[in-house]
């Protein structure tokens, strides 16, 4: 099972196996309720501020994740069309605006550093978005995403794109990650999926290359207020400090987002245990799934 489980929700996405970037869109049902919870020291997002508590506009129409760094965040400008011509947007006296809230990785060291994701390519993620179960590996924003440089560039290995779903009492609670990060991978129990050590100490110093991010969407269809999915958000961010050593570091700008988008009446502790489940379970499906790419821009091999 992946986030697709959660009624009503769509994902797509945009792949350049060459230049090796990409995009996906999880397209959200409404009626919704969004939030976010950002620990990453270097985050590249958009319309995240509208996410916190107190804010005014609380459903959100889809959610971004791309690769490009900055430039990617241009692929939202391309989802905000498609849900223009469907009509789906924030009420205002002009019109629909499409609320779309997006974060970036960078993924500028892999390929081509020239080409990213932009208006086009978000269009195009947006109309693959389908209910199938996620595609998962090196798809989408997951395609250029790298994971393990803290311990130097010859430890660096292909990061990707991952998708599961737990369960708290009657409600479902999906997850997608985007394992895109400077530490090393572990599963939920702690056993090494990148080869580093969970008790190791740090490394001489981290490279100058190392800027990363993992990004998270979780998704429910227990009903939530926008103050217990920042909870949720937290506890799926629990998870990927504990799959992903170090994490949230100053060169990560890992974010997770989390949206209710059901009736399910479920206590918001269960629907957070479940989120941390989803999320590590996700990052493992990730790192499963990775598959050998050639850095053709550097000709080296980037597998595990």
């Amino acid at each position: 099972m992946t986030i697709t489980s959660i009624p009503g929700i769509e994902v797509g996405h945009w792949t350049d196996p060459v230049a090796m970037t990409g995009c996906t869109v999880v397209v959200v049902p409404e009626p919704n309720v969004a939030a976010v919870e950002i620990r990453g020291a270097a985050p590249g997002s958009r319309e995240t501020a509208l996410l916190a508590p107190g804010m005014r506009v609380e459903t959100v129409q889809a959610i971004l994740l791309a690769g490009g760094s900055a430039f990617g965040l241009a692929a939202a400008e391309g989802v905000m069309a498609e849900l223009e011509r469907e009509g789906r947007g924030h009420p205002t006296p002009v019109g629909p605006i499409p609320i779309v809230p997006g974060a970036v990785i960078f993924d500028l060291l892999m390929g081509d550093p020239a080409v990213r994701p932009g208006p086009e390519q978000g269009a195009a993620a947006f109309r693959s978005a389908s209910a199938d179960a996620v595609e998962m590996g090196n798809v989408g924003a997951g395609t250029g995403a790298t994971v393990a440089g803290w311990r130097g560039l010859e430890a660096v290995t292909k990061g990707g794109l991952g998708s599961a779903c737990s369960s708290a009492a009657d409600a479902l609670v999906g997850a997608l990650v985007v394992v895109n990060a400077v530490g090393d991978v572990f599963t939920l129990e702690g056993e090494p999926l990148t080869g580093g050590s969970p008790i190791g100490g740090p490394p001489a110093a981290i490279p100058d290359a190392a800027t990363n991010t993992t990004l998270v969407v979780v998704a429910t269809d227990a009903r939530l207020g926008r103050n217990d999915l920042v909870r949720v958000a937290v506890r799926s961010q629990d998870a990927v400090a504990a799959c992903i050593r170090p994490g949230h570091t100053r060169y990560d700008g890992d974010a997770a987002f989390a949206v209710s988008c059901g009736d399910v009446e479920a206590s918001v502790d269960l629907v957070g245990e479940a989120a941390f489940v989803a999320t590590g379970r996700a990052i493992e499906g990730a790192m499963q799934a990775v598959r050998p790419l050639v850095d053709e821009a550097n000709g080296r091999d980037t597998s595990s």
